[in-house]
């Protein structure tokens, strides 16, 4: 049984920073065979620099999927291109750097899938994330198991992705709302399921930003600038078991660890 820690949306210095002190501890406690991050905000916020690339790989991060904001650092672009443990949404117009998922051998040699799609329902003007699913699929026929990161805003969008590919990966796992939800479960074909992984970011926050700023704009409605909050910060993310030879969930159960600081 092959064991994997999908870790939501990492927000800022301070949660790589606890990352990098906690996460080969945790991988090791917990038996994890291989590890997926979403580092979308994970530079100041809002998206992701080559350094925080290479800070999340030290730290024991094995593929590192990414949203929205995965084009706030033009520097990022190069690393997109060369770098397949770092992928964006497959669902992205044509034309745009980098690669809609990657197939990265485990320690053991199991090689683990992975697809990034992002949603459409108050997100953008993409692609069908449903069609480009389908295509990311047919070439990934050498991975012993699947993990697909659903980035979006709604739950029943991801819900949709969930039951549309039950049976066909071992894992679909919604990010971008930074609020853990409490429904894992494994569906009926043997995928695994969370509506959304939450974040690693701070608690005394609003999804990660400092809430003076972020109550303020409710309370005025005038543009502000949100930074990343400060004090403790929380792990969250989802442990699934799978088992390498059918490629499907065996057990799931959710990850939320509080740092003291």
């Amino acid at each position: 049984m092959m064991r994997v820690l999908y870790l939501g949306d990492i927000v800022g210095h301070g949660a790589r920073t606890l990352l990098r002190r906690e996460l080969r501890s945790l991988r090791a406690r917990e038996e994890v065979g291989f590890v997926v991050a979403n580092g979308e905000n994970a530079s100041g916020g809002r998206g992701i620099d080559p350094n925080g690339v290479d800070e999340l790989l030290d730290a024991g991060v094995d593929l590192i999927t990414t949203g929205n904001h995965i084009w706030r650092h033009r520097s990022i672009e190069p690393v997109l291109k060369s770098e397949p443990r770092l992928i964006r949404p497959a669902n992205f117009p044509q034309g745009n750097p980098g690669r809609g998922s990657s197939v990265v051998a485990a320690r053991d040699g199991t090689r683990v899938g992975v697809v990034n799609l992002i949603g459409r329902v108050f997100m953008g003007d993409f692609d069908c994330p449903f069609r480009a699913a389908d295509a990311e699929l047919a070439q990934m026929r050498d991975a012993d198991m699947i993990v697909v990161d659903m980035h979006a805003e709604t739950t029943s969008e991801k819900s949709a992705m969930g039951w549309y590919l039950d049976g066909r990966v071992a894992l679909v796992v919604g990010s971008h709302t930074h609020v853990q939800t409490a429904d894992e479960r494994i569906l009926p074909g043997g995928t695994g399921f969370l509506t959304d992984a939450g974040m690693c970011g701070p608690t005394r926050s609003v999804i990660g930003q400092r809430r003076q700023e972020v109550i303020e704009r409710f309370l005025s409605q005038r543009p502000a600038r949100f930074e990343v909050a400060k004090g403790p910060i929380v792990l969250q993310g989802v442990f699934v078991d799978i088992d390498p030879v059918s490629g499907r969930a065996e057990n799931i159960r959710r990850l939320q660890q509080e740092s003291e600081e």
